[in-house]
């Protein structure tokens, strides 16, 4: 409960303070690196073409997989154009990447990322969520691009697509 005369603490608020918090010439680099690799989920699909080229007996499932990470992000593409909520404004939150489009929800890089390592884990016997799937979303507000909304809902589609085509593959195979 607020008290009177206190104004609310907003996602923007946090986001400016996860910023200030993490905003360091080393994490600023390494966050436009997973930007980069992240864009349109082309990095996560050249690694499930990795998988497919060295993983000739489960070449199909890695394919199969690598489509799953795209069609991920075209989920995410999807219900962005849907609800249209604006990247962040805030005083306090600097833009620190360029991005494709003005909108924010959900984060597709959360998305692809998600589904990248929920499918990926299936097909290397390891999990991969714990070690590829925070530092995406971090990424992102660090970079202030997202809200923390924004990035837990990406990863939560990529979740359910890649679980959902996980169950599939294990299915198939």
């Amino acid at each position: 409960m607020l008290e009177k005369g206190k104004t609310p603490i907003t996602e923007a608020d946090i986001l400016a303070k996860v910023q200030r918090t993490l905003k360091r010439p080393g994490t600023v680099k390494a966050a436009r690196g997973l930007s980069h690799f992240g864009e349109h989920s082309a990095g996560w699909f050249a690694a499930g073409l990795v998988g497919a080229a060295v993983d000739r007996k489960r070449r199909k499932d890695w394919l199969v997989a690598a489509a799953g990470v795209v069609a991920a992000h075209g989920a995410s593409i999807a219900v962005k154009r849907v609800v249209r909520r604006p990247r962040p404004e805030h005083p306090g939150v600097e833009v620190l990447v360029g991005t494709p489009s003005r909108l924010s929800f959900p984060s597709s890089h959360a998305t692809s990322t998600t589904a990248a390592a929920v499918l990926y884990s299936g097909l290397t016997g390891r999990n991969l969520v714990p070690a590829l799937v925070p530092p995406m979303l971090a990424s992102r507000l660090l970079l202030g691009v997202h809200y923390p909304t924004d990035v837990l809902a990406g990863a939560a589609l990529g979740g359910v697509v890649g679980g959902l085509l996980r169950r599939k593959i294990r299915k198939q195979g």
